[in-house]
């Protein structure tokens, strides 16, 4: 069978070796038995391009010290493309990407998985992008000063105004906006904001899992037509309605299968809803304790694209799903990010300092 290339949306590699080698570089270039990453498995896998993430755990990190750790972590990617370079090549924009690709390395892109990473400062938003990162998920798990998370309390009803301000602000200077894990209503705000093509970095659909990490029905139409991405996790308890269940009920006993057939389940319903144009992959490798059966590490995303053939997709729209989707959202903010490097993009939007009501002069 064809070997289809992948840009895979999210991996979490980064924050796994921060935990286990304290972000040493070296001995990485060989089998990791303790991740879900590692080069053998992604040439296997026919990974192509990533967007490495770079998570700082909020429970564990505050304040200040979360920006701190989301530099660290931009500086681990750095670093490991660096001392690998036959493996990987940095990439900032569609077309970096590509060439990279066709060389046979990974493009390695990077997004930022959480808004309360920024600190409340959109001059921090705007040293990540000008560090290469392409993406930022607005929040994570838990409520933010100006955004509300899709798995904790609300309390401002979706994005606050300077909620909106980032939106408007990632726009300008070229950062996708990431509506994983964010709420119903933030994802609407956030696209009623929004002037170019969103994406879901790492999620299912809710009509099909009613885990409250996946995608409403309005928002993947949304999203379709806003020529944006969706990229399907493959998360099992995101994935299959008993497994979710199953977790909400305490895990007792043998958990309920979930195998390659339920995360292509995910990626026809959206397209279905949204168009194929719409559709992506974002593993969520080393993000997740477990992954389906077949689907187990980077090794596996060609049985994936195996079930969708059974299925009767066609090349084209397989090779949609594992790069051209991905590339293309990216490519409509490449002008406004390459502009915002070249230090042509125009005055910034909103208050550098977000939750300062005014400037006090000492």
């Amino acid at each position: 069978m064809t070997t289809y290339p992948v840009f895979d949306g999210h991996n979490d590699f980064a924050w796994e070796v921060r935990k286990q080698f304290g972000y040493a570089t070296e001995h990485l270039g060989g089998s990791i038995p303790t991740t879900q990453t590692d080069f053998e498995r992604i040439r296997a896998g026919g990974l192509a391009a990533q967007y490495w993430s770079v998570w700082v755990n909020p429970d564990k990190i505050h304040g200040a010290d979360q920006v701190t750790a989301t530099l660290e972590q931009i500086d681990f990617i750095h670093r490991l493309i660096a001392a690998y370079p036959n493996e990987l090549g940095a990439a900032r924009t569609a077309a970096e990407a590509r060439e990279v690709m066709a060389s046979g390395r990974v493009a390695s892109l990077i997004g930022v998985e959480g808004g309360a990473q920024i600190g409340g400062s959109l001059a921090v938003l705007r040293n990540y992008a000008r560090l290469g990162a392409r993406y930022m998920t607005l929040t994570w798990s838990r409520t933010i000063d100006w955004a509300d998370s899709a798995t904790d309390e609300a309390l401002h009803g979706g994005l606050t105004d300077f909620g909106r301000d980032v939106v408007r602000e990632m726009n300008r200077i070229g950062m996708l906006v990431d509506l994983s894990h964010v709420a119903p209503s933030t994802m609407r705000d956030a696209l009623e904001v929004a002037s170019r093509p969103p994406i879901v970095t790492h999620s299912g659909a809710l009509s099909l899992c009613s885990h409250p990490r996946n995608v409403p029905d309005d928002v993947i139409r949304e999203i379709g037509a806003r020529d944006g991405v969706l990229m399907v996790a493959f998360v099992p308890s995101f994935l299959r309605q008993e497994r979710r269940d199953w977790d909400v009920n305490g895990g007792g006993g043998e958990a309920p299968a979930v195998t390659v057939k339920d995360v292509a389940d995910h990626i026809e319903y959206f397209r279905d809803l949204a168009g194929v144009h719409a559709v992506g992959i974002g593993a969520d490798y080393d993000g997740s304790d477990e992954m389906p059966e077949g689907l187990e590490d980077v090794g596996c995303y060609q049985a994936l694209f195996a079930e969708l053939a059974s299925r009767g997709w066609s090349d084209a729209d397989l090779r949609a799903l594992g790069t051209e989707n991905a590339l293309r959202v990216l490519e409509a903010s490449d002008d406004d990010y390459t502009r915002f490097m070249a230090g042509e993009a125009g005055e910034p939007i909103g208050r550098t300092a977000a939750l300062i009501g005014s400037v006090e002069e000492e």
